[in-house]
């Protein structure tokens, strides 16, 4: 099963088992947020980006400047490890991963959450690649990414015991596009797909597809 028939499956389990409310209204607020074109004001293909550095989840500093020394690097944004999307995502792009470094490629994932929850996601969804800890959306905000849940799905959102503020270390309720980027050693992006519908996800081998090309 690739991603997409992967979302839509638990898009259908979702639509079972959600309040018909909440579901309505997660709806709206994403139609909300694609209506503010801020998914086109990101960092697009043949963009040139800055060179960042971000802390795993053991707190070790990771550079792209040093990670692009070895070939192109794939940098995903996800929301955090409490969004089921992500995590389906975070799987496929697992199980592409011998693809994606035959290829020639590094692979690094990107959340605003704090190093212990990115710990536990990555534990949690046994991935081998490095994931980075992006506290207050430093490097997602220089790409265009960061927006604001809606003050609507906040109390949802706690009703769920999801904290946001308190596994990304802040009170913003900011949080990443959905995004996935590949990045040339000369720092040029070949590739961009980011997306204000959080259901929606860039297929691992697309990327694949790109790098071997």
């Amino acid at each position: 099963m690739n991603l997409t028939d992967a979302i839509a499956a638990y898009e259908e389990a979702k639509k079972q088992k959600m309040p018909a409310d909440i579901l309505k209204l997660m709806t709206e607020v994403t139609e909300e947020l694609i209506a503010t074109g801020l998914a086109e004001q990101t960092v697009k293909q043949g963009d040139k980006v800055n060179s960042f550095s971000l802390p795993d989840q053991q707190g070790n500093q990771q550079n792209l400047g040093q990670l692009l020394e070895n070939g192109p690097v794939v940098v995903s944004f996800y929301r955090g490890g409490w969004c089921p999307y992500c995590n389906l995502e975070l799987k496929a792009l697992q199980e592409k991963l011998p693809e994606i470094t035959a290829a020639g490629a590094n692979l690094v994932a990107v959340s605003p959450e704090l190093p212990e929850s990115v710990q536990d996601t990555k534990t949690a969804n046994d991935l081998s690649f490095t994931v980075l800890s992006d506290v207050g959306n430093e490097v997602a905000k220089a790409f265009g990414l960061v927006f604001t849940l809606s003050e609507k799905l906040q109390p949802v959102y706690n009703k769920f015991g999801l904290d946001i503020p308190a596994r990304n270390g802040d009170q913003s309720w900011e949080l990443p596009f959905p995004a996935t980027f590949v990045i040339q050693p000369d720092k040029t992006v070949s590739l961009a797909f980011v997306s204000a519908d959080y259901t929606q996800r860039l297929e691992p081998q697309e990327i694949v597809d790109h790098l071997r090309k």
